[in-house]
């Protein structure tokens, strides 16, 4: 019988000074336990001669599969990748007493105690765990229980415990039943809060089921309800579709399916979206699109994030960088990497260009290990590589009215002068 393997690496150095730190990044919401079968590699020519759907996964099949490894996984992927970046954060999440709980609190300890010190034990909740079924050629797919997060709610956040953090990260509201009830009215109140300690507030979201009540309810009202408080928004293309325009997310999960997504879309599509959340009052919108790479846009006024941004390289911005070549193993916390990269970059006064680089970077070496965090590498290693002339990928998304030069795409509502035609 195959050992599972237990993704438990080692902490990195870290790029900044040494000694005992406090946290600069607080991380809460959604966790869970993932575990994550290996699919071996198929032979291509045996399944195109069979005609086989690529999945493998057929009923009444036996499909034999290789170790499992078990991580941490919700928006903790966020806290312990940033961690492996070398920025110290503290996760704040909520976990049953039973033994995914304390698997949980171990993968976690392991790395940091930053990171499993705010971890709540609550007797008599189950936690929560993922089956994530990633077989080679395929996209994701998630069996989720989503246990103690369901009743995570605002209280169990310790607003007296955030100093001297800068920036606070918060993740999965869909997949959170206190959170997202009336009207994300936790929600508001836990960003509320929080902006009046004086953090940075960000926010990522998670796909929910189309047919379950996070996937009917109003999204667009709680945008407008977060916006004022809100000063990062982080989601991705297929959340943001179904969550303000699901008419067109019904046709294009009809026409082409949930990988296809960002492909149908073009960024003048993607530009409208975003503007209608920046007009909510929300500061900066990054949209991660999948192997299309993130687009972001910011708005005119950013004095509220002035303590941790030059406000006037980074208003009036609209950028696309691109993937990064890598060989994938897998795409679990994929996304929730690309955030790390991006807190991390705004830690260290990177322009928007670099942030943006230093994200889909931090993305791409998530997805050249099965679990979601392991392949995040030291911050100075990730730049090196970057430096190096590491390729990026061709995003196939339209884009007409950009303009792209190294490596960085400029759309027309950049406001930044100086920019040079395709070649």
């Amino acid at each position: 019988m195959a050992r599972d393997n237990v993704s438990n690496p080692s902490p990195h150095p870290s790029p900044f000074p040494q000694g005992e730190r406090e946290q600069e990044v607080v991380v809460a919401g959604h966790v869970c336990l993932d575990l994550i079968p290996s699919f071996p590699q198929r032979d291509e020519a045996v399944r195109d001669k069979t005609q086989r759907d690529k999945t493998t996964l057929t009923p009444g099949t036996l499909v034999q599969i290789g170790a499992t490894t078990f991580s941490t996984g919700g928006v903790s992927n966020t806290a312990v990748a940033l961690h492996r970046l070398g920025v110290p954060t503290k996760f704040i999440g909520k976990v049953g007493n039973d033994q995914f709980g304390s698997l949980i609190q171990n993968l976690l300890s392991s790395q940091s105690k930053l990171l499993s010190d705010g971890v709540q034990v609550t007797p008599g909740e189950i936690s929560s765990y993922t089956y994530v079924i990633s077989p080679p050629g395929v996209d994701r797919m998630f069996l989720h229980c989503p246990g103690a997060n369901d009743t995570f709610a605002d209280a169990d956040v310790p607003y007296d415990q955030l100093a001297p953090a800068k920036i606070f990260h918060f993740g999965y509201p869909p997949l959170m039943k206190q959170i997202r009830a009336n009207n994300g009215a936790a929600l508001v109140s836990i960003l509320r809060q929080v902006k009046q300690k004086g953090l940075i507030t960000s926010l990522d979201l998670t796909y929910p089921d189309p047919q379950s009540d996070a996937g009917r309810i109003n999204w667009r009202g709680i945008f407008q309800d977060i916006a004022p408080h809100l000063d990062l928004f982080l989601p991705s293309i297929d959340e943001l579709v179904q969550m303000l325009d699901r008419p067109r997310f019904d046709a294009i999960m009809q026409t082409h399916g949930h990988l296809e997504i960002a492909r149908d879309l073009d960024l003048n599509t993607v530009a409208k979206l975003a503007e209608e959340l920046l007009a909510m009052g929300i500061a900066i919108v990054a949209i991660k699109l999948g192997d299309q790479g993130i687009y972001l846009r910011t708005s005119d006024d950013l004095s509220r994030m002035s303590q941790l941004i030059d406000k006037d390289t980074w208003r009036n911005r609209e950028l696309l960088a691109p993937c990064f070549e890598v060989t994938v193993v897998g795409t679990t916390g994929a996304g929730d990497c690309t955030i790390a990269g991006f807190l991390a970059a705004l830690l260290r006064n990177e322009s928007p260009e670099d942030a943006l680089t230093s994200a889909t970077a931090t993305g791409a070496c998530c997805c050249e290990k099965p679990d979601a965090t392991s392949g995040v590498q030291p911050w100075p290693e990730i730049k090196q590589r970057i430096n190096a002339g590491w390729k990026q990928r061709n995003p196939e998304i339209a884009h007409e009215e950009w303009i792209t030069q190294k490596g960085m795409w400029n759309g027309p509502g950049d406001q930044i002068k100086g920019r040079v035609p395709f070649n």
